[in-house]
């Protein structure tokens, strides 16, 4: 029973880091391209020898 008054804050802290994580990449713009990276990957550019 000890143990489940140590594991439930724990568990709430680590959803609330979570969440507080979500909230930062959210605000930082990080799912505003999210096809752009796999897109190019498949782009070949490959330079020119001159």
């Amino acid at each position: 029973m000890s143990g489940l008054a140590i594991l439930i804050p724990v568990a709430l802290l680590m959803g609330l880091c979570g969440l507080v994580f979500f909230f930062w990449a959210m605000r930082n713009d990080q799912f505003e391209d999210l096809d752009g990276a796999a897109q190019r990957v498949l782009i070949d550019e490959q330079d020119e020898p001159s």
